[in-house]
């Protein structure tokens, strides 16, 4: 049975109310009357208690008139339907009318074949507006409920960089994402080999789906998606600068718990539409380049990562560690990633050097003793050197 949507009539002769109340088959066009008022106030009080879905009101009624009474409707029940019964045709009350929005204007005295097709139109919009609402809220349903999938095919269109700035700025506004670009972009690629010589299938999604949780229970405090591209390589984006600690930590929690290797690479994303898939390209190249490494090498760039801080860090120093000659490991190094120890100890520095400058307001001596240098002054001229211009220069954006 369809609803009986509820009207109020509001006029201030008793006549009237009575003429129409009798002249409408209410019934058949699944309405019914609520109440009835004689003056405005008595009007609006009316319509905000039974909350009525059509009012019909006279322009001149006593205590408040009918253009203040259709002023409150509008404010309190919005989606109220008013029509207006009066007496009055002039044309300043139907311009005031009309900017209130009313649904129809009607002149006394009132045609019931004229209102009952008014009545009958808006009860048919209200039964329409209640189909919309109710396929429109099982649609958010849906929405809400595919969001993940829904993020995780927008961000695989962004990192082929098949959309325009436009409709990414949309996309994050629909999904709920942060209206800024993200900071990093993190590529984390397991192998059936990687530690794990015979595995099935079914084994290897069950890692897959491991290694996610355990990279989203360490980023839960920043805004993160985490999906599988393409290519089956996990595929962190995060909206925020997110330190190498945490960063390794992902990496470390993984061998821990899941007694698995993995290969990881994170990068800073520079903060236009088409960063995040140059990011997305250059974790890539490193993870392929990674998988191409001996595990010696692998281990020394670990290493350098944990140990960058330490200004007394040498060559030396990290063949101890390995276990291996200085003359080896670096003969394995320039092999191997093509540079030098020293090179890529440098380039380890200004990485995190960059990541200090951009996220915090630590002063320039500060950051150099905290990436590995003992003197500021040699610190500015390795960044300049490799970078292209000065800390202070690359701080204020030149």
């Amino acid at each position: 049975m369809e609803p009986l949507w509820k009207v109020l009539i509001a006029d201030d002769e008793a006549i009237i109310r009575e003429g129409i109340r009798e002249s409408i088959p209410w019934d058949k066009l699944s309405l019914t009357v609520v109440a009835e008022a004689e003056d405005g106030e008595e009007a609006l009080e009316k319509a905000l208690l039974h909350k009525v879905n059509i009012v019909l009101v006279d322009l001149n009624m006593p205590i408040m008139n009918g253009l203040t009474v259709m002023k409150h409707i509008r404010e309190q029940l919005p989606e109220c339907r008013i029509v207006i019964i009066t007496g009055h045709d002039e044309f300043s009350y139907a311009q005031e009318a009309i900017r209130l929005d009313v649904d129809d204007y009607i002149l006394k005295p009132v045609n019931p074949i004229q209102l009952t097709e008014v009545l009958g139109g808006l009860s048919r919009q209200l039964t329409l507006q209640v189909d919309e609402n109710k396929y429109m809220t099982i649609a958010s349903r849906q929405i809400e409920k595919n969001m993940a999938i829904l993020r995780e095919r927008f961000c695989k269109e962004w990192l082929e960089g098949n959309l325009q700035v436009e409709e990414i700025r949309e996309q994050l506004q629909f999904l709920q994402l942060p209206q800024d670009y993200p900071a990093v972009l993190g590529v984390i690629r397991f192998e059936k080999d990687a530690g794990k010589p015979y595995i099935t299938e079914k084994d290897r999604q069950l890692y897959l789906f491991a290694i996610e949780n355990i990279a989203a229970e360490i980023l839960q405090s920043w805004e993160n998606i985490i999906f599988r591209d393409q290519y089956g390589l996990i595929v962190i984006i995060i909206w925020a600068q997110v330190s190498d600690e945490v960063q390794h930590s992902i990496s470390n929690a993984i061998l821990k718990y899941l007694k698995i290797i993995t290969y990881a690479s994170f990068e800073f994303i520079n903060n236009h539409e088409r960063g995040i898939t140059q990011s997305y390209h250059n974790a890539k190249e490193k993870i392929y380049q990674l998988t191409q490494l001996s595990p010696m090498v692998r281990r020394g760039q670990q290493l350098i990562k944990e140990q960058y801080m330490n200004s007394e860090l040498t060559l030396e120093m990290l063949a101890e560690e390995l276990q291996i000659s200085p003359i080896y490991i670096s003969r394995q190094l320039k092999e191997e990633l093509g540079t030098s120890f020293i090179h890529v100890l440098t380039q380890t520095r200004m990485n995190k050097a960059i990541y200090y400058l951009d996220s915090t307001d630590l002063s320039i001596n500060e950051i150099s003793e905290l990436v590995g240098f003992d003197n500021q002054h040699y610190f500015s001229t390795s960044f300049k050197k490799n970078v292209g211009m000065s800390p202070n220069q690359y701080r204020r954006g030149i």
